[in-house]
């Protein structure tokens, strides 16, 4: 049976929109990182820069700052580790101490360096989408059709991607919920997920107690978690291949209860 993989969000970073500063000391990311190992967690997606929107951008030095006691203590955990980063210099030093994936919110595009030191590596790479910046993309994104525009824009970074010499399998599929789009184009862009499915490559969702779920719920930031297990489950059903989630114990046992109905059975009697 296929298992849709899970991927944690481990921020260590004081001002991200929902555990800001809950991690940034190192004893706390390392205890926090053993715990969504033993939660179920497939992959620890770290960030050090928030992309929450309105935020503003750090620099490559204080961003390794950061992340370098925390990916020094991965490995040890036997963890298969994101960086989620779009400065290629931080990517470069990430993937030196056995990252195996960058997440690159620009896909590609935020720094010049970033395809080269992908294509060098062989990691995997996935390229998310997102109209403007995490400063602006909230002030009023604009679409004819969401998903035909992200589609087209997927066309245009693969081709890049692949120009650059990055292989096609290496590359991961975002459609950026939350990223400079309504809550309308978010709902859509769960409503018709399967259509980025043709592109044959892996889709990565991440909706974990995002503002859309708040407004529809009209829930605090801390009140999500039943809106964000409605996310997952429906983008399980619309063939998600991996999730990103902060409260991995729950969401993973929804990712594997909706991956059974899915898919029609599991490995258990009853």
């Amino acid at each position: 049976m296929k298992k849709t993989q899970v991927m944690a969000v481990l921020n260590v970073t004081p001002d991200s929109f929902y555990d800001g500063g809950r991690y940034a000391s190192v004893t706390a990311a390392q205890q926090r990182a053993q715990e969504m190992m033993a939660e179920g967690a497939d992959w620890i997606d770290l960030g050090a820069e928030s992309s929450r929107p309105g935020s503003d951008p750090i620099g490559e030095q204080e961003e390794w700052r950061r992340l370098a006691p925390i990916l020094e203590f991965l490995p040890t955990l036997g963890a298969s580790v994101s960086v989620d980063t779009y400065h290629a210099e931080t990517a470069r030093r990430a993937l030196s101490c056995g990252a195996a994936m960058i997440n690159d919110i620009t896909a590609l595009q935020g720094d010049p360096a970033m395809a080269q030191v992908v294509a060098e590596a062989g990691c995997v790479c996935v390229l998310m989408h997102m109209q403007g910046s995490p400063k602006d993309m909230q002030q009023a994104p604009q679409y004819e059709d969401v998903v035909d525009e992200v589609c087209r824009f997927f066309e245009k970074r693969i081709s890049f991607a692949q120009a650059q010499g990055i292989a096609r399998e290496k590359l991961w599929l975002d459609p950026g919920f939350g990223f400079g789009k309504t809550v309308r184009h978010n709902l859509q862009l769960l409503q018709r997920l399967e259509v980025f499915k043709q592109f044959g490559l892996p889709v990565l969702v991440g909706t974990s107690n995002k503002s859309t779920i708040g407004a529809v719920l009209n829930a605090p930031v801390d009140e999500r978690m039943a809106g964000t297990a409605a996310t997952v489950a429906i983008a399980v059903a619309h063939g998600a291949d991996c999730v990103r989630v902060h409260d991995v114990k729950t969401m993973a046992q929804v990712v594997r209860m909706s991956d059974a109905i899915v898919q029609g059975g599991c490995d258990e009697h009853g």
